[in-house]
Order: C-alpha cells, then sequence, then structure tokens
C-alpha cells in the first residue's frame, strides 16, 4: 500500500488513540492539513496561537489521562509551541508535538520561515526527531509516543520537512517499538520497602508528600489506602492537588511558600515523611537546609534523577508511584495493624491545634468583593465536581488554597514554569477532552489577556468554558511583592488600564457578566455555570489583597507571614 508521508503521519496518529489535534496551519504542514480534510475520525481544534496549541493538548492530556497531540507549522509557528513545550516538560505532561519544517534540500539555507526547533527544544523535551528519511516516519512516530507516556512522561518534539510529506512510499507497520538505552525502572526494590514498613512503625510524627507523579501514575487510591492503613495525615504540592481527597479529615493542605499553616508545620516537625511523585520544588522545601530537619524521608519517583537532587532522601526506590504503593500497602496488610498505626494521638492533638489557631482566612468588608470569598462559592455552587484550570498568580494560588478538589485531574495549572495564559487555553483542552464537565479557569486581569484571542476558538469549536476573572487591576503577585519588600513601589505591575472583560467576551460571540460588590457574586456564578456558552465573570475585587500564609525567599517553610 503506497502512502504519503502526509497519511502515515495520519494513519499512525489515529493508530495511537489519538482522536483530537490542537492546531495551526501554514505551508510547510499544507499537505498534513490537505489530508486532516478528509479524517471524520480525528477532530481538529483551531486555536488561534501555536503556543495555545500546545497548552490545550497539555491539558487535554491529564483531564483524559492520555497523550495530547499538537500540530504547528515550521518557523514562528514552531517557535510559538516552546513555552507550552516547556510547561509541560516542567510537569511532566505526554504531549507530542508535530512541527513543519522547510524541505531537506534546504535546511541550513536560512530558508523562509525555517528554524532550527530540534535545538531550539533540546533542553525542554525528553526526545525530537528530525525526519530526514520518510521511510522511518512510522517508527519514529511510534517511538514519540512511547517515550512520551513511558517512565518519567514529558513532550516529545517531531519536525517534519515538506517534502517528507508528500513524499509517497509503501506503508509497512513498524511493529513493537523496542529501545535499548530506554528502559525505565517500575518494580520497586522489596529490600527498600521492607526498611520502610520498619520506619512506618517506628515513626511518631508521620507526614505523606503526594506530588503530581502520584496523579500521572494514577495511584490515588494507593495513597489513600496507605494514609488510612497507617493513620498518616497527608500533604502535596500544587501539581498534587486532587491526589487525596481536600475533604478528608487526614488532609492537611497544600504545602509550601503559599501552602496551609499546619502542612508547612507538620512538615518542619514530622519524624518521617513518605514523599511520592515529588522533586522538592524551591517553592515547596524553602531553605533546604531547614526542610524536614528531624525527619527520614523515603522519596518515590520513576526518575532516577529526581533522587537526591535538591533534598537528601534516607531511603530512596526508583519505581513507579501506583506500584511501589501498591506493594507497600500489601507488605503494610501483613502486619499487625496497631504496630503499623503506632501511636498517633499527640501528633494529631498537634496537628489540630495548628488548624485551629491558624486557619486559612481572610477578612470579609461589605462592599469590596473578597477574591477567595468568589473562589469560596465556586466550590460551593459546583460542589466541587468542577475541573478547575488557572492562569499564574495570585488567582492559582487563592483556586488551590479555597477550592477543595477530591478527585485527581480535577486542578490543572502549569506548575513549575508557572505560565501566564496557560488557564484559557487549557480549559478549552480539558472541556475537549471532558465534554459534558463544567470547566473553569480562574484568572487574574493580567494572565488572562496573554491569550484572550482563544475566546474564539472556544467559541467556534462548541467548547464552552467558564472564566472566572479576579480582578484588582494589577499584577497582583509582583505587587504584593512590591508591597512586601520594596516599600510599596508599585512598579509597572498598575493594569488599571484594561480592556472592559464584559464588551470582549461579547466580542467574540461569548457572553459577559460583572459583579463588583459582594451581594453580586453568587448571583454572577450561578448565570455563568448555568449558562450553555463561553461565559467571562468579571469580579472587581479587592485591589492589594495579598494570598497569605506566605513564605518569603529564601526562608524556611515553618517562618510564614500570615497576615
Amino acid at each position: 500500500m503506497e502512502l504519503t508521508g502526509a497519511q502515515i503521519l495520519i494513519k499512525m496518529i489515529k493508530s495511537q488513540g489519538v482522536d483530537t489535534i490542537f492546531g495551526y496551519p501554514g505551508g510547510a504542514v499544507i499537505d498534513i492539513y490537505d489530508e486532516l480534510s478528509r479524517q471524520t475520525d480525528l477532530r481538529h481544534i483551531l486555536v488561534r496561537h501555536e503556543q495555545a496549541a500546545v497548552h490545550a493538548a497539555d491539558a487535554y492530556a491529564r483531564a483524559k489521562g492520555s497523550v495530547g497531540v499538537a500540530l504547528v507549522t515550521s518557523g514562528p509557528g514552531a517557535t510559538n509551541t516552546v513555552t507550552g513545550i516547556a510547561s509541560a516538560y516542567m510537569d511532566s505532561i505526554p504531549v507530542v508535538v508535530f512541527t513543519g519544517q522547510v524541505p531537506t534540500g534546504l535546511i541550513g539555507n536560512d530558508a523562509f520561515q525555517e528554524v532550527d526547533i530540534v535545538g531550539i527544544t533540546r533542553p525542554c523535551t525528553k526526545h525530537n526527531y528530525l525526519v530526514k528519511d520518510v521511510n522511518k516516519l512510522a517508527k519514529t512516530i511510534k517511538e514519540a509516543f512511547y517515550l512520551a507516556t513511558s517512565g518519567r512522561p514529558g513532550p516529545v518534539l517531531i519536525d517534519l520537512p515538506k517534502d517528507m510529506m508528500n513524499t509517497k512510499i509503501e506503508f509497512n507497520d513498524p511493529g513493537e517499538i523496542k529501545l535499548k538505552s530506554y528502559r525505565p525502572t517500575y518494580k520497586p526494590n522489596k529490600r527498600q520497602l521492607s526498611k520502610v514498613v520498619e520506619l512506618i512503625k517506628n515513626a511518631e510524627r508521620p507526614v505523606i508528600f503526594a506530588g503530581g507523579g502520584v496523579i500521572l501514575s494514577r495511584a490515588s487510591d494507593e495513597i489513600f489506602k496507605l494514609a488510612k492503613m497507617a493513620d498518616i495525615p497527608v500533604t502535596s504540592s500544587l501539581m498534587g492537588l486532587g491526589a487525596f481527597p481536600g475533604s478528608d479529615p487526614l488532609w492537611l493542605g497544600m504545602l509550601g511558600m503559599h501552602g496551609t499553616y499546619r502542612a508547612n508545620m507538620s512538615i518542619g516537625h514530622c519524624d518521617l515523611m513518605i514523599a511520592a511523585g515529588v522533586r522538592f520544588d524551591d517553592r515547596v522545601t524553602g531553605r533546604t537546609d531547614k526542610f524536614a530537619p528531624d525527619s527520614r524521608i523515603i522519596q518515590i519517583d520513576i526518575d532516577p534523577t529526581s533522587i537526591h537532587k535538591n533534598v537528601e532522601a534516607t531511603c530512596p526506590i526508583v519505581g513507579d508511584c501506583k506500584m511501589t504503593l501498591h506493594d507497600l500497602n500489601t507488605m503494610l496488610k501483613q502486619e499487625d495493624p496497631r504496630s503499623v498505626k503506632g501511636s498517633r494521638k499527640n501528633w494529631f492533638t498537634q496537628i489540630e491545634d495548628w488548624k485551629s489557631t491558624t486557619p486559612l482566612k481572610y477578612e470579609k468588608k461589605e462592599n469590596v468583593i473578597k477574591p477567595q470569598y468568589v473562589i469560596e462559592k465556586l466550590y460551593e455552587l459546583t460542589k466541587g465536581k468542577a475541573i478547575i484550570t488557572t492562569e499564574v498568580g495570585q488567582n492559582q494560588m487563592w483556586a488551590a488554597q479555597y477550592y477543595h478538589f477530591d478527585s485527581p485531574n480535577h486542578f490543572i495549572t502549569s506548575g513549575g514554569l508557572g505560565v501566564m495564559g496557560f488557564g484559557l487555553p487549557a480549559a478549552i483542552g480539558a472541556k475537549a477532552a471532558c465534554p459534558d464537565a463544567i470547566v473553569v479557569d480562574v484568572a487574574g486581569d493580567g494572565s488572562i489577556q496573554m491569550n484572550s484571542q482563544e475566546l474564539m476558538t472556544a467559541v467556534e469549536s462548541d467548547l464552552p468554558v467558564k472564566i472566572v476573572i479576579l480582578n484588582n487591576g494589577y499584577l497582583g503577585m509582583v505587587r504584593q511583592w512590591q508591597e512586601l519588600f520594596y516599600e510599596k513601589n508599585y512598579s509597572f505591575t498598575n493594569m488599571e488600564h484594561a480592556p472592559d472583560f464584559v464588551k470582549l467576551a461579547e466580542a467574540y460571540g461569548a457572553k459577559g457578566l460583572r459583579a463588583v460588590k459582594p451581594s453580586e457574586v453568587e448571583d454572577v456564578l450561578s448565570k455563568g455555570l448555568s449558562s450553555n456558552e463561553t461565559i467571562i465573570m468579571d469580579f472587581v475585587v479587592e485591589r492589594e489583597e495579598s494570598v497569605y500564609p506566605m513564605v518569603p525567599a529564601g526562608g524556611s517553610i515553618t517562618e510564614m507571614l500570615l497576615v
């Protein structure tokens, strides 16, 4: 069977179970788009900027638990994807990005819209390819999907010269992929697990620290079983929110720079930490020399390079989180339940004291909307069932603090790279993956302007997402730092000159709503959430409200600013 490179590409993408592609056409990929137009079982969602294509593919992968796919043209189309690729790389999200390239004979000649995207993205992809032989195209695509999803997941890029797409060859299925130099370790070392059992039995002040790796490996049930079986409280990183139910009594809240007081203090005073699928990011640890100073640390991660990278582990375990925790739970079941749970009474008394004396709180005002109140009402009206995407900054932190996530893959955010403009295209990707879910982008008035053109994507593609803008007229998080550490010198963070977001929504064929006082918040949320249209809900909030608790840069996570 003779096929063109473009036909092979589409055939192989579909063979990997892909049903949705986010993309933007151009000259170098025109043959691929010509072939796409003939497909009835492969949905293409036309974004308005290539960065948005990768963010949407990223969120699609998280929400659906599969691989996200983006397709863009060469040159500026390819370079526009770099931010999205870097974000997916930092958060270990399986995305395959196809970029167009000039014909092979012109590569290196500074041809029109030529760029070395393979060289540019080498530091922020798990692997990338430049296809110079159409006979290797099918195998390359299969390898890319395998690499993106196996071991520690991540983005893979395939650069496609135009002549490779219109060349015809006889197609042969590449068969099973085997890579001799790439063999991730999934099964944990049983001897190490035996040590973990003994550490748990002897611990008086244990804490489970769940990260994004727990969600990626679908190990939430195993974390829950471990916590209940051994009577251990649980905290998580930003990326781990939803790995453990936020409404459970054992939940401590998020850890880190804007973590809860009880979570940070628990880590600061624990004698055993079971860290699963975390890389001990600086936003979590604060000063590493004062991070969990009296604790033995068990670190479970499928990526051996993450072990000991930022924090020294007492008991390192290389392996898949789900397999490792399953085997650990099996071993714990064989022990005397009393020895596994130990004596935790004093520990829980202390945690309850931290929780009751210093809970998450804010000062309500009669005529001014507090952003925390908006998130609380959003949680109440959605009953915690919505998929929440966020931009980056104060809006992201308030969503993490005040919306309680009981299920994995319901909080989708740019954690490692911290991309402003992530939330709206991410909401579109999540809605495409889960069309029956309510999907809400929690945004700031600054960050929503980074990719507001994607409102057209949502409207045109019939993906009715909801955007909650916490509009304080500032670049809020930077302003907060300027207030605390730069004597209120609000240098270039004033965003009062902004669009009328209600009119902006209407310009794109969406609907806009606005609330300017607390009594209007619930009504606007109710109308927006119940609508079957794409909605912007603009909440004019307290201008100089700050996110607390807060750990100043270079401080220990137990040294928090609380007001």
